[in-house]
């Protein structure tokens, strides 16, 4: 996204469990169950560009990093904000082929297996509808990299989409599904994962999933490209290492770039930001969707909040009041709900976007948070980003030059500041 916009998305914290509505029998060793691995936010297709006009005869080849691992997968597609039903004429999954590092598109032609939905290869997502693969016997490794390949044979319209993925993926002409080369895949940008909404894996006695619903920080803006620095990835790394031979959660990153509390993503902003679909409805809009929706979340971290005063001059009322508002749905549903304070941003944008006036509404969110006992848990994500020599500021350590996004060594910074000891696995 571009830098005087840089659509704050801010990370989650840590883990608490406590059965949650859509949990399983989580804790009983000898069953197997569905628990998410990955997922992401999707939003509907902008009003120019690629995202509005579609696919047609094309093959999109996306890339995604999963959590943890299973025996067999199971893959979501969304047409959840499509104009019209949408055909699928063939899906794969895969692993990628390490042996060409460079060419992120080569996939192990050993392992390609087609994706069956009620037992067909093809299928059709209605208007607003989700699609669910049949059951998959295809052994899932932790902390690994899959392959989804769609061919869409007709026009999509309007896709849905989700805009910074901060992971190249591959579009080319015809059904390349089974194609181990990407050659064909001629377009290539460094963004976008098309109709793809989640990867499900089978586990014995899962402890479910964390869901960090977030704007841009959270989503990765300012990390490195295909490395899968993001934060939430970096905790999911933290998790797996530090409990080798213990259950761990799921970690799917829900977050938005550009995502406010209470505005819409087509909304105008301060420094000329223009407003795109791809940002996404209000935060309490999403929860159905994005959080409920989930195979077995039973934790919740919320990073939000920090757009709505850079885009909006939201006073702290309004912000304080829709995270209360999330907070209480959260718990209404027996989710544990974590909150994250708002970090730095001053030297963002052009003249505007920063402001004495806005850093004071960021300062009472931010003490509001602190002082509260509402939520089931703070991560003070400003203390961890914040120069101590100019807390309105980011440490220069942890900038990524736009002075509101982490780098990597912020994303694992406050990947690092999660305090395990809260997660109740």
């Amino acid at each position: 996204m571009a830098a005087a916009a840089a659509l704050l998305v801010a990370g989650a914290p840590a883990v608490v469990a406590s059965a949650g509505a859509s949990g399983t029998a989580a804790g009983r060793p000898d069953r197997a169950e569905w628990a998410s691995s990955w997922a992401t936010a999707v939003t509907r297709g902008n009003s120019v560009g690629l995202t509005n006009t579609g696919l047609n005869d094309q093959s999109v080849r996306m890339i995604v990093h999963v959590s943890v691992g299973g025996p067999a997968l199971r893959v979501r597609l969304s047409n959840l904000y499509g104009e019209q039903a949408v055909t699928v004429g063939r899906a794969t999954v895969a692993r990628p082929n390490t042996a060409t590092p460079d060419d992120l598109s080569d996939i192990d032609a050993a392992s390609v297996r087609p994706l069956t939905f009620t037992g067909t290869t093809t299928a059709t997502m209605n208007r607003g509808a989700e699609l669910l693969s049949d059951p998959l016997a295809f052994p899932v490794a932790d902390d690994s990299d899959l392959v989804v390949t769609v061919h869409f044979p007709t026009p999509t319209g309007p896709t849905t989409f989700h805009g910074q993925s901060q992971q190249a993926n591959f579009i080319g002409a015809g059904d390349l599904t089974g194609a181990a080369e990407g050659a064909g895949f001629t377009t290539r940008p460094t963004c976008c994962w098309f109709f793809l909404s989640g990867v499900d894996v089978q586990r014995k006695g899962s402890p479910g999933a964390l869901v960090v619903l977030s704007d841009s920080i959270g989503d990765g803006n300012g990390s490195t490209v295909n490395a899968n620095r993001r934060w939430p990835d970096l905790l999911s790394d933290r998790l797996l290492a530090d409990r080798p031979d213990k259950r761990t959660p799921g970690v799917l990153n829900l977050s938005l770039a550009g995502n406010r509390l209470n505005h819409e993503g087509t909304e105008p902003g301060d420094g000329n930001y223009p407003g795109y679909y791809q940002l996404g409805p209000n935060a309490a809009a999403r929860l159905n969707e994005d959080v409920f929706g989930q195979t077995g979340v039973r934790t919740v971290v919320t990073h939000l909040g920090i757009n709505d005063i850079w885009m909006s001059n939201d006073a702290p009322e309004a912000i304080i009041g829709t995270l209360r508002q999330i907070n209480q749905q959260l718990q209404q549903r027996g989710l544990t709900s974590l909150v994250a304070t708002l970090t730095p941003y001053e030297g963002h944008g052009a003249p505007g976007v920063w402001t004495p006036q806005k850093e004071a509404t960021r300062q009472a969110v931010n003490a509001y948070l602190r002082g509260s006992r509402e939520f089931d848990g703070l991560l003070d994500f400003d203390r961890v980003l914040r120069d101590p020599t100019r807390p309105s500021q980011l440490l220069p350590a942890y900038d990524s030059g736009d002075h509101i996004h982490p780098n990597d060594a912020g994303n694992q910074a406050l990947a690092n500041a999660v305090p395990l000891r809260l997660l109740d696995l």
